[in-house]
Parts: structure tokens; sequence; C-alpha cells
């Protein structure tokens, strides 16, 4: 059994138009919400082996945000360019190549990329990733590289405006 969090970053800053996509910092909501969401990861028990996460700024910035609030060390966070921009498959071969000695794992990244692999683990299309939602899912194979649609069950699925 592996567990996977599928984590869309926090809500980012529009407010300079001469950065580019990739530059873009969290707002202030954003630097609420994400080390929220860690505490409420951190009430649930997560314990992630390992986090992953685009390497553009709002990603970066949220995965530090959840791996303070889990006591995860800033340093062990993987930046994969391969998040940034994904479509689902290029999701699905990210998480394929995860080490099986991980069993629990949080992916941040970005929409539509994030609601549409929420929702092929989950096997309901129909799963729509709001700004610093997790989804968490567990799937029945004994290593990363088996991961597909039908082997996941949903564990749960919060986002911070849940709890206004």
């Amino acid at each position: 059994m592996k567990r996977l969090y599928v984590m869309r970053h926090a809500k980012s800053s529009w407010s300079d138009p001469a950065l580019g996509d990739f530059e873009r910092p969290l707002n202030k909501r954003g630097k609420r919400d994400a080390p929220f969401m860690g505490k409420r990861l951190k009430e649930s028990g997560a314990k992630p082996d390992m986090i992953v996460t685009s390497p553009a700024r709002r990603a970066v910035k949220t995965a530090r945000a959840i791996a303070k609030a889990l006591g995860f060390p800033a340093r062990k966070i993987v930046e994969e360019m391969a998040v940034y921009e994904a479509s689902l498959y290029d999701l699905l071969a990210v998480v394929r190549k995860i080490p099986d000695s991980c069993g629990e794992v949080i992916v941040v990244g970005h929409n539509p990329g994030f609601s549409d692999l929420a929702g092929y683990l989950a096997s309901d299309s129909t799963v729509y990733m709001p700004t610093c939602a997790v989804f968490c899912v567990d799937l029945d194979v004994d290593s990363w590289v088996r991961v597909t649609a039908g082997h996941g069950r949903m564990v749960s699925y919060d986002y911070p405006k849940k709890h206004v």
C-alpha cells in the first residue's frame, strides 16, 4: 500500500505583471493558507517520506510551508521540473519514478494536471483542486511503478475555503 497526497500550490500573486508565470510568489492568502494546510496535514497524521514539488516559486514556497508544519527537512524537498505545467501523463511518469522505499509522498504542483491526476487516481473525473487543496489517496500497489486508475481509494480531500 502506498499513500499519495496531491497538493495544488497556494494562491499566487498577479500584482507584478513583469513577472513570468514561473516566478510568481504567493499572495497574502497563499502565505496564510499553506501553513494552515500543513497544520491540517499534521493533525491528520501525515508523515511523508518524500515531498516532490514543481520548481515554480509559488509551488516551492507551498512545499516549504508544508514541510515546516510537518517537521520535514526543507533541504530534502525534491524540485522536479516535470511537475511544472504537467499533464496527467507527465504526472503519472513522476509518480511512477518515486522510490519504492517511500510509502507516503506529497506532490505539490499546478492545475489542470493536478485535478486530472486526483480524478484519475480516484476513478472520478470530477475532482477539482482549488488553490492549496490536498487530495489524499491510498493506492493498492506495492510499487509506485504500478500506479494506474482503479488502484486508488480516496482517503481525504481538503482545502482552505472548507474552513472559512
